[in-house]
Formats: C-alpha cells, structure tokens, sequence
C-alpha cells in the first residue's frame, strides 16, 4: 500500500510550495484523515497524540479556503480566530501559520496577555484576516470596543481540554457568544475527556469526529521509568541523573512557580546551564529561556504545567517528572515534549509517598505500569488508593468498635491537654477532698442556697 502525499489531498499549488519547502511530503494520519473533511466544511472534533501534526492539520485548509475567498479587509474585524490557552503555544501556532500561508499574502496577528496591547491594538486596526489568540486579552480588547467578531468565518480552538481544565470555560462562552453563528468550528486537541463531550456541543454543530488514537495515550516511542524515592531526597537524585552527558537536551516539570525557580537555581549552582519558564514570568524573559533552549546555551528548561503545551522544541532527549502531575493527563502532554518528529525519547518521574496516588491514576489512563528503577515500595505501603470517606454526623456514641482505651479512636485523650500519667490523687496534701475538676472541695456547710460561699464567709468574718 502506497503513502499518502500532501499532493493528492486536493491543496492548492502555493501551499504544496510552502510545504515543499519545509520538507513536508508525508502526511501524519490527523492531516490525512482531517485535511479533506476540512476542506468540504464539516465542523470537527480532531483527537491526536502531541507532536503529530495538529497544527497544519486545521491551518493548512483554512488557508486555502480564506484565499479562494476573498473578503473584505475590514478593520478590527478578522475572518479567522484561533484560540489557544497559553502564550507560548500561540506564537508557536503564529510562526506555523505564517510558514504554510507564505505565498497566499494573507495577513495575520498574535495577541496575548502579559505584554503591552499597543502593537497588537495597532496590528489589528490595520486589517487582518487571521487572529491568533488567548481568552483573557482577547476578552479584554473586545470589552474595550477595540476588536470585533461579527466577520468570523472559522473558528479553531487549539489544546481545547486545556482551554477548559485552565478556567476559560466563562470567557471562552462570551466569545463564542459574539460569533457569528454560521461559520466553521474546529476543535483540536491531544486528549479529549469525557465531560469535554458535552461542552463541544455549545460550540460545534453536526461535526464529525476524527480520532487517530486512543485517548490520552503517550506516545509509545518514549521509554518511561519511575524512580520511588524521599521528597527530599528528589533534589539529589536530579543531579545525580544529570551527570550523564546522554541528558543533553531536558525538560523538568514541576507543579508550582516557585518550586521550578528552586530546582533551576539549584542546578546553576551546581554547575548546571539551567533556566525556568512559568505564569510569573515576563514575556520576553520566557521567550529568551527558550530561545536560550533551542539554541543549546541552556541544557535544562524547568518548566510549569501551564508552560508544557506551548513548548514545541525537536530533539529534547529527556523529560523529568520532578514533581507528578495531579492531573493524569497532564502527564501525557508532559513527556509529549519529546520524542517528537519521529525521534525517541526518555520520560523520568520521581514520585514520594504522598504522590503515589497520582502514580496510580496515571498507570490507569495509560493502560501501563510504569518501570520501576531502583527499589519498589513494600505492597502494604503502596497499597490501592481509598479516597477518604465524608465523616457523618453521628449521635450519641460513635459506631467505631471501642479499642478499651479512654479518649479518641487512636487512644489519646479528647482534652486539649495531655491525659496524666499517673492516676490522680483523690485530696490535696491538706487533706481536704478534691472534687471532680481536681480542685479543693468546698465546704457547703454554711453555704445558704443561690448564694455566693466566698462571699458569705466574709460577711459572716
């Protein structure tokens, strides 16, 4: 059976030009599949595993369909809108489109948030065909009348699980909201969950389903292992790992900001070419860390989740879990980040006791127990998973059996202080009797009822 070319896929020969000069002959099976259904109109919900080929997959007909159309250039006013959740993978999906569409004379832009708007309210009031986007500066600029959608005719939302599992659900309503209703709705992604189903239906309309792989599942040219180790001991471990000179070109993943700024200051003062890219940092301050990457000047990038998506760098040879998602399909678009553009590549996670959880559900989505190097916790102390139970307003004694000892279900006392070791004595070293509380007993002789005893025996001296 003979291959498939982007020639026999009906493009138009300025196109196929671009594409020759990116060495592009084969189609990946998403563009095979989604590049001729695009073509005929169809709205689509597009499932392919990162690094496949997404991005030409729904750009490539766009294009073709915006020059065979001419529309007016109005101001403000795009013909296409592609939305995506991060920076990042907006400028990567901007340098793409430019790439395919070099000869069409179609003008685009990119707009997002952390920069100042001036270039881009500047760049749009000119007139442009194509918008490149994030939710939150293209909410804003709409709110402040400086950009219109009335003249939409595709729509694309790229990394779309993200858009939603990120908060852009509300934004990206109102956006669709000012979306003129008859227009070509495109929805792509490398994983698709299941309640994701159901909000794609606010936004597509009879729309075929093409889906060149499981959901979620990894690429299977990565090899993945995992090593069990101490919280505290991940630090170490990471530069031991990294004193093999195979690790020539890593990404590390952590969960917060300031963790990745820890792991990346401690590599540089260990000799480490290190730098972090994340939310807090400055636009032009991530695109240098990257520049810096690609260019090989820095031989380790420490990465956040909400930075994994829009990083798009051929031949990273390792990707390393310093910290394990909570998010399962996080994981997948983690070691996504290599092993791209046919290459192989190496996926190390570091999981602690408190991560094993995470491990487990990762193991679960991608149908896979992950390699184990170095020594496996006792089956006891990695036991299944049990989400905790709500505790119920019991009344009266708790259903817990009684273990014989006094105070909580652990034996230890309910008072706030700690149960005395030896019994309690029964008087004071007077003699006088203690009474319940441990304090001297009263005398209640002379005591006349609702009065004050101290009070009385001084009226009575």
């Amino acid at each position: 059976m003979t291959e498939l070319k982007f020639s026999e896929l009906g493009l138009t020969k300025p196109i196929q030009r671009a594409l020759t000069e990116r060495n592009y002959v084969t189609p990946t099976p998403i563009q095979a599949q989604a590049i001729p259904l695009l073509l005929d109109g169809n709205d689509m919900m597009g499932i392919a595993q990162t690094g496949t080929g997404k991005t030409a997959a729904f750009s490539l007909p766009m294009l073709q369909k915006l020059a065979a159309t001419p529309g007016k250039n109005a101001h403000n006013s795009p013909r296409a809108l592609i939305m995506a959740p991060t920076r990042e993978l907006a400028i990567q999906i901007a340098d793409e489109v430019r790439t395919y569409g070099k000869f069409l004379h179609l003008r685009q832009t990119v707009i997002f948030g952390g920069v100042s708007q001036k270039a881009q309210v500047n760049a749009i009031s000119r007139g442009v065909e194509i918008l490149i986007a994030t939710p939150g500066r293209l909410l804003d600029l709409m709110n402040q009348k400086r950009l219109k959608l009335d003249a939409v005719e595709f729509l694309v939302l790229d990394e779309a699980d993200r858009m939603f599992d990120m908060g852009f659900i509300n934004d990206v309503r109102k956006i669709i909201a000012a979306l003129p209703k008859s227009r070509q709705s495109l929805l792509f992604s490398a994983t698709m969950a299941n309640e994701m189903e159901r909000l794609s239906r606010e936004v597509l309309t009879d729309h075929v389903l093409v889906e060149v792989a499981p959901k979620a599942t990894p690429i299977e040219r990565i090899q993945q292992n995992v090593y069990h180790v101490k919280a505290n001991d991940k630090t170490g471990l990471l530069s031991t790992i990294l004193e093999d000179p195979a690790l020539s070109r890593v990404i590390v993943f952590s969960r917060t900001k300031h963790r990745a700024n820890r792991i990346a200051e401690q590599l540089c003062k260990q000799g480490v070419e290190a730098d972090a890219i994340h939310g807090n940092k400055s636009q032009g301050a991530r695109q240098r860390a990257l520049k810096q990457f690609r260019s090989g000047k820095v031989r380790v990038l420490v990465a956040t989740d909400i930075a994994a998506r829009g990083i798009d760098i051929d031949g990273v040879t390792h990707v390393i879990n310093f910290e394990l998602p909570n998010e399962s399909d996080s994981y997948v678009h983690r070691i996504g980040r290599t092993a791209r553009a046919g290459a192989t590549g190496v996926a190390i996670s570091f999981c602690d006791s408190t991560e094993r959880a995470y491990l487990r559900d990762i193991e679960s989505l991608i149908k896979q127990e992950i390699t184990v190097i170095g020594e496996k916790p006792p089956e006891e102390e990695f036991g299944a998973y049990k989400k905790p139970q709500a505790r119920r307003p019991w009344k009266g004694k708790s259903p817990v059996k009684s273990t014989g000892k006094k105070g909580g279900q652990d034996g230890r006392s309910k008072d706030k202080k700690r149960a005395p070791t030896e019994k309690p004595r029964s008087q004071d070293s007077r003699g006088k009797p203690w009474n319940k509380r441990g304090r001297p007993q009263q005398d209640s002789s002379n005591r006349k009822p609702g009065g004050n005893p101290q009070r009385q025996r001084k009226q009575a001296a």
